[in-house]
């Protein structure tokens, strides 16, 4: 295999994954995210190399037919690349309460797996092309989401007094501030005298938390802890 001009040789493809996974790890670097500019070099270059490697050992062994015991598939590689990458994608997500995040860095590294593959097998077309979408996707594509009103989804964690059934009031108190509740569990306390209620709900708008909290704590005497995870 040749190593000297043009983006053909296995320098240029090496140097072009580096260009390309760092144009796309600079993105995540600028936002702070735990995967950001080396991370999407590294894997962008050692990606392109395996599957140089691939296409170089299906060239010393392509002499042999499909008789011999001896079989060789490029694709091979590949293959374990991309459900590989998944171990380092999954190590970038992180859950926070009710909130997951890492989830747009985990999928930027698999993308940029799969254009070291498209550089490695020479497909450079393609993956200058999944370059530009991956960076207008994540520079331009979040100014659109902003006007995008998401449903939100909170547990509701109330502990109130006594062990008559408040479920009638709850709810009504959620419809009044346009809150849908999923599903809801209880358990009652018979030594402490309490009731505990996780209530899982829907909702737009954040001012919707702070509006149902003070309603409950006007309408419901008995409530000893209210909180929102």
């Amino acid at each position: 295999m040749s190593i000297v001009g043009g983006f053909e040789t296995a320098i240029g493809k090496l140097l072009l994954a580096a260009v390309l996974g760092g144009i796309i790890g600079w993105e995540r670097e600028r936002r702070g995210r735990p995967a950001g500019l080396r991370t999407h070099i590294l894997v962008c270059v050692g990606v392109t190399l395996m599957m140089l490697v691939s296409e170089s050992i299906f060239d010393k062994y392509k002499i042999y037919t499909t008789d011999s015991v001896l079989r060789v598939d490029p694709a091979r590689i590949a293959a374990q690349v991309v459900t590989g990458i998944g171990f380092i994608g999954a190590g970038t997500i992180m859950r926070f309460k009710a909130s997951v995040r890492g989830l747009t860095t985990a999928a930027s590294l698999w993308v940029v797996a799969g254009i070291g593959l498209a550089i490695g097998s020479g497909c450079f077309i393609p993956a200058l092309l999944t370059t530009m979408i991956v960076l207008f996707t994540l520079l331009l594509v979040p100014f659109f989401e902003r006007d995008i009103r998401r449903d939100k989804y909170q547990t509701l964690k109330l502990c109130i007094a006594g062990t008559q059934s408040c479920l009638e009031i709850i709810l009504e108190i959620l419809k009044r501030n346009s809150m849908e509740m999923q599903n809801y569990g209880f358990e009652k306390d018979i030594v402490k005298d309490e009731i505990l209620y996780d209530i899982n709900v829907r909702f737009k708008d954040d001012i919707s938390v702070s509006k149902v909290s003070e309603e409950f704590v006007r309408s419901i005497k008995e409530i000893r802890k209210l909180s929102w995870e």
